[in-house]
């Protein structure tokens, strides 16, 4: 197969939605249809001992939340399809941020009670940014929920963006009969089975009298209503509009039960952009091209416990990796070498030998050469932008609580400080050491794997701050003199860089108007 028609054949996307909609359950089960797994997991439930193959970290496996993405890949009717599982809790927001950097398309999965939720929101405006093409999943449709055509309103106006229903629901909740597919005029019919696929039977008149054969004269009746409304109302569907992530098509169903989930999957494969031009600082990398590129979008420690193995997670963006060739580390301008370049169903890896732009592998990264961000290619000094730390909201100091386990705790934080899940400001006053979060659980999350991935025990104590600055200026004598006035205040990141812990509002309104000539960032790319 050629370059070219490696390349066309992948579709690399990520799951996103608010905490609880069923992002990681549909995760299992289209895992399932790809044949990468043949029972699908629950990602909550004390009878079923499988949990979610996606979330595999023991926090996950006890929370039931997803705290960390993760990437699998299978192959579909001769289309390698790598998903993305991203956490819906805003707690660990900044992770599925970094990861909206490194994939083509997206799928958001929206409860059908609950409806567009705040971190559904946050995470449309990304992809609005970036113009990511967009699929909306309506999950949970064997329970009772919203009106659909309420629904559809409610997500135009709370996404800012144009909905056409590609399947359309046949009643919900325990009157639920199926969906009827308007991309493939089929009538899809529901039997509540969480392992198995659902029958589908081609119809594409839905005028004809043997629909109400099937699902009943009442319901027959209403979905001709309602698609002579859907025609009505919404322009036909549009590839290009979708491509260019104008409009999103809205599919049915519930991942739970197994259904509406193929058809998303079948339709999908058929639309969804393959690899798409990249921006790097240089110039827009085309994925068709020969020469290798790519970057590192997330850094992973521990993978495997009993290794203590750090994976660094590359986007390929051009060309084709292969095993063993020598590629450039732009950042440490030296050429390195991969023998165990792996690809990945969530922990479980295989090496591979070769893979191409679009695909996700992951690196060895034992002696922590990588960070978020590091480009690699052929030769060429590529610089691949857009993917931020953000200015954390909540602070504690991090102390040593066995003095004994020191190494182990240094080695803990430096390791998971590279995985982005946090930023670590060191005082230059007092010495000590600062851990900067976005979320409360975050701090959690750091604790528990400190003790049971480093077998190290650390205690937080508060200290009250309010933001995080990065500060640089051209005029070294007002950047000394704010040093100097600032001494309690100052901090360096995990690169060295100078960083201002402002602890009010006002205080930071006060050292903007009295210092012009320093410009304050409130994200760590700048």
């Amino acid at each position: 197969m050629s370059l070219n028609d490696e390349i066309a054949r992948r579709r690399t996307f990520a799951i996103i939605s608010h905490p609880d909609a069923g992002k990681t359950t549909l995760t299992e089960k289209l895992l399932l249809f790809g044949g990468a797994i043949h029972i699908a997991g629950a990602v909550k439930s004390n009878k079923i001992k499988k949990t979610a193959t996606s979330d595999w970290m023991e926090i996950e496996k006890q929370r039931g939340i997803s705290v960390a993405t993760s990437v699998m890949g299978f192959e579909y009717n001769n289309i390698k399809i790598n998903i993305l599982d991203t956490p819906g809790h805003q707690d660990f927001a900044e992770d599925t941020f970094r990861t909206l950097t490194a994939v083509d398309s997206v799928i958001i999965v929206v409860d059908i009670a609950k409806g567009v939720e705040t971190q559904t929101r946050k995470l449309m405006e990304v992809c609005r940014m970036r113009n990511t093409p967009v699929i909306i999943f309506v999950n949970k449709l064997d329970r009772e929920g919203q009106n659909p055509f309420d629904l559809l309103d409610e997500l135009e106006a709370e996404l800012q963006i144009a909905v056409r229903p590609l399947s359309w629901p046949i009643n919900q909740g325990q009157r639920f009969k199926g969906v009827y597919n308007i991309f493939e005029e089929k009538l899809d019919l529901f039997t509540p089975n969480k392992q198995m696929v659902t029958e589908s039977i081609a119809f594409n008149d839905i005028a004809k009298p043997e629909l109400e054969d099937y699902i009943g004269k009442e319901n027959a009746a209403q979905l001709r209503e309602d698609m002579e409304l859907i025609n009505g109302v919404y322009n036909p569907f549009d590839k290009n509009e979708y491509l260019s992530g104008k409009l999103a098509p809205v599919f049915f169903g519930s991942a739970l039960n197994n259904f509406g989930v193929k058809e998303l999957l079948d339709c999908f494969i058929q639309i969804a952009p393959s690899p798409r031009p990249i921006k790097a600082e240089e110039r827009v990398v085309q994925p068709e091209e020969t020469q290798f590129s790519g970057f590192i979008f997330k850094i992973h420690a521990n993978m495997d416990p009993n290794h203590r193995s750090c994976i660094a997670f590359v986007k390929i963006c051009s060309g084709k990796f292969e095993r063993n060739v020598n590629y450039k580390h732009i950042r440490h301008n030296k050429l390195l070498k991969f023998s165990s370049a792996t690809a990945f169903m969530a922990q479980k890896k295989e090496t591979v030998d070769e893979a191409f732009a679009g695909d996700i592998i992951g690196l060895p990264d034992s002696s922590s050469t990588f960070k978020i961000g590091d480009t690699l290619t052929a030769g060429e000094a590529l610089h691949f932008k857009g993917i931020p730390s953000f200015s954390p909201e909540m602070f504690k100091y991090i102390e040593n609580a066995d003095p004994m386990k020191f190494k182990q705790l240094e080695k803990g934080i430096n390791q998971l400080m590279d995985e982005g899940v946090a930023q670590l400001f060191v005082n230059q006053f007092n010495g000590r050491k600062i851990i900067g979060t976005v979320g409360q659980l975050q701090f959690e999350v750091i604790q528990y794997r400190l003790e049971h991935e480093y077998n190290a025990i650390c205690r937080w104590e508060p200290i009250s701050l309010y933001k995080a600055c990065w500060i640089e200026s051209d005029d070294k004598v007002q950047l000394e003199n704010f040093k100097k006035r600032k001494q309690q205040f100052m901090a360096v990141d995990k690169s060295g860089r100078d960083v201002f812990l402002a602890d009010s509002n006002y205080v930071l309104q006060m050292a903007q108007s009295d210092f012009p000539k320093i410009k304050f960032h409130f994200t760590s790319e700048f």
